[in-house]
């Protein structure tokens, strides 16, 4: 919802140690479809944070920058997830690593094959790019919107 660009933007200022960020894509939204597209990246940090604190720290941004509890895939001002903490597993009931919805998503696969193509996803054993290939021949639209200076 909102400069969805700039939201991205924003919250990007509060992730620590930022080493690379990918490119931005625009997607269809997963669920109800009559909602405007949503806008993604993803960006590889340096932490030293536990899993459990990196997701305290991301809902605490998230509710900084104004999100609401909404309805499941509807509008919101911003949505930070992890999608993977090194090769690190874990499946705990409000903390699941590596996202679980990450083999079904472009854009999650997309931007993540901008940064680590060759990464071997630690539970389904297949590269980020295989994962990609896999992916191109859905319905689901992606497509790469902007470049990632534009967040910085």
């Amino acid at each position: 919802m909102g400069n969805k660009l700039e939201n991205l933007k924003k919250a990007l200022k509060f992730l620590p140690n930022v080493k690379r960020i990918s490119h931005i894509y625009e997607s269809e939204p997963l669920g109800p479809k009559n909602q405007p597209h949503f806008l993604n990246c993803v960006a590889e940090i340096d932490t030293k944070l536990s899993p459990r604190d990196l997701l305290r720290m991301l809902k605490s941004i998230e509710k900084i920058m104004g999100r609401k509890e909404e309805k499941r895939w509807g509008p919101r001002i911003i949505d930070l997830d992890i999608l993977f903490y090194g090769d690190l597993i874990i499946k705990e009931k409000d903390l699941i690593i590596p996202h679980p919805g990450i083999s079904e998503r472009k854009f999650f696969v997309y931007p993540l094959c901008d940064l680590i193509p060759d990464f071997i996803h630690p539970e389904l054993k297949i590269k980020i790019y295989d994962l990609k290939r896999r992916l191109d021949a859905s319905g689901f639209e992606c497509k790469r919107y902007a470049r990632p200076c534009l967040l910085v």
